[in-house]
């Protein structure tokens, strides 16, 4: 059987997590019979869709994402222009995605995931022109990824007390939200369009989210007092938002958002600044990614109950 020619792109910042040592557990680990490995270290922002753009142009099957949700973003987007295959090792903050498709973040088994390569589609959405994977949003969240962005304490501990601290001056706003035709004007602290469950950490926003059922769920945080914060984190880390009177989740496929003013969205928790008007939509089954046997099941049973 021919090799793949598989290429490892490597964030050396994502996570706050050193990285230098992982070509040399890619190749302690990765199975040498099925692949042809090449490893690429990003230089700066957008380098990682830069190099993904040119691998997938070439002879390069597999492009693996050596990062989090940010580094994930850059490169799953060309991969899927090109009908390329993605894989992913986990290395980033939060790791939204690799956790909702239970990718281990210990990085000898995320090796072992992609020899295994069990390939699936999974859906992926656009927010106005900017692809997204995990999760986009606006409101608090868009806030804080785009002061947290500069803040050298990366990590769970970092974002948490960063949030504390800007929470308090931060104001709900209005917005008006059409899903699928229907419309709805809500104050909100958070509006975030989930493809799959959270937003990383085992934050989950949406507990009830898939990657393959053509849908995406506006989760709409209400505007709450300070002093329901742990109750909020509660049904976060405990998978039950949609059982929370602070959250609304509607489904759908086509979605307009209008807000008050341009200002700050997050891609993938990566920051961008939109204007006042969002046309969201989704791409049923249109990205190949590499994931573990379970879930690859678990997929596989969720496209054929939608068919």
């Amino acid at each position: 059987m021919a090799k793949s020619n598989i290429l490892f792109i490597i964030n050396p910042i994502s996570g706050g997590k050193d990285k230098l040592k992982i070509p040399a557990i890619i190749d302690a680990n990765l199975d040498r019979s099925k692949f042809n490995p090449n490893f690429s270290f990003t230089e700066y922002v957008g380098h990682a869709a830069e190099i993904a753009e040119e691998a997938a142009n070439k002879n390069f099957d597999i492009i693996v994402a050596v990062g989090g949700d940010g580094t994930i973003n850059e490169i799953a987007a060309k991969v899927m222009q090109q009908q390329k295959i993605l894989g992913i090792i986990p290395f980033g903050s939060g790791n939204g995605l690799a956790r909702f498709l239970k990718i281990p973040m210990n990085t000898a088994k995320a090796i072992q995931v992609l020899n295994e390569l069990i390939v699936t589609k999974i859906d992926t959405g656009t927010f106005n022109d900017k692809f997204f994977f995990n999760m986009a949003g606006m409101g608090f969240d868009a806030h804080i990824s785009s002061v947290f962005v500069g803040n050298k304490k990366r990590g769970l501990t970092g974002y948490f007390k960063l949030g504390l601290k800007e929470m308090i001056n931060y104001k709900p706003e209005t917005y008006h939200i059409r899903v699928d035709g229907v419309g709805y004007t809500r104050t909100a602290f958070v509006v975030s369009v989930a493809n799959s469950s959270q937003y990383g950490n085992n934050a989950h926003v949406s507990p009830h989210a898939s990657v393959t059922d053509g849908l995406l769920d506006v989760c709409i945080i209400k505007s709450f007092p300070l002093y329901k914060i742990p109750l909020l984190a509660y049904h976060m880390l405990n998978a039950s938002t949609d059982r929370s009177d602070l959250v609304e989740i509607i489904q759908g496929k086509n979605i307009q958002i209008t807000r008050v003013e341009d200002a700050a969205i997050h891609i993938d928790g990566e920051p961008y600044f939109m204007g006042r008007e969002i046309e969201v939509t989704i791409s049923p089954l249109s990205l190949n990614v590499i994931v573990p046997a379970a879930m690859g099941v678990t997929i596989k049973k969720s496209i054929d109950e939608t068919e």
